[in-house]
């Protein structure tokens, strides 16, 4: 269990509230756009949307950087650093982000595990980058994943960058080409289990054999939903808050910003 060790563990508490945010695309300046859009200026008011809730933690869900320069993933962190932001900050690979930048980034408040631990919950944050922009999880990690789900006797949430269930869009294209082998995994192991995902630039909620599984919007630009071609509208930042109480299933719902 390499990835998904060793464990962060949250304080003891009765309750357990973080929220998802995901798809920054940042450039190495911050006042370049992405479709029209500042997403620096989107990110920090995020944060501080954020740092404005009670969360326990927060993870951020993938597609850090746009150009693929150092200077985007330095930017994030001095973005985060000087918000009101408080808690933790973990997060995922994107198609578009290198682990390298990511682990380089990653200190103090940017935590590094994968694996989130509490009475309330488990919270496994997975590997879904492959060799192009489609996801695909490797038969290794489908191994960790497997066994970190086995440690654990409460309800679980999961958090990948791709999509694992079509979404009948331009971005299938580059959906999580062995979804179905990551939801059996969790299916077939997992008492209760929820699954939060990235990169489809909207909301969304599947169910797959009594997974649930929900899309959550970009911070920077969205992306129409049930379009065959790629279009893009800026509906303003958005977040996803999520709730967990002992022996009830996940509260979750998406925080929308103004635009």
């Amino acid at each position: 269990m390499a990835w998904f060790d060793p464990p962060y563990f949250c304080p003891a508490s009765t309750e357990l509230n973080f929220a998802h945010f995901t798809d920054a695309h940042l450039f190495a300046q911050p006042q370049e756009q992405y479709f029209g859009v500042r997403t620096a200026q989107h990110l920090q008011q995020t944060l501080a949307a954020m740092a404005a809730e009670a969360f326990d933690f927060v993870v951020f869900g993938g597609d850090l950087t746009q150009d693929h320069s150092p200077e985007s993933y330095q930017l994030f962190a001095e973005l985060v650093a000087n918000s009101a932001l408080q808690c933790p900050v973990f997060w995922v690979p994107g198609n578009h982000d290198e682990l390298s930048q990511l682990n380089a980034m990653t200190g103090g408040q940017i935590r590094p595990e994968k694996r989130i631990e509490h009475a309330c919950g488990q919270i496994l944050l997975v590997n879904s980058k492959g060799d192009t922009p489609a996801g695909w999880v490797t038969e290794n990690h489908l191994t960790e994943l497997g066994d970190a789900i086995d440690t654990a006797a409460s309800q679980q949430v999961f958090i990948t960058h791709h999509h694992p269930l079509p979404i009948h869009g331009y971005l299938d294209k580059h959906i999580l080409e062995n979804g179905d082998a990551l939801l059996q995994c969790i299916e077939t192991r997992s008492r209760s289990a929820t699954v939060l995902h990235g990169h489809t630039h909207h909301d969304y909620h599947h169910d797959y054999q009594g997974v649930e599984v929900f899309g959550t919007p970009a911070t920077s630009v969205q992306f129409v939903k049930n379009a065959a071609s790629w279009q893009q509208e800026n509906l303003g930042p958005g977040y996803r808050r999520v709730r967990l109480v002992a022996n009830k299933a996940p509260i979750t719902e998406v925080k929308w910003l103004a635009n």
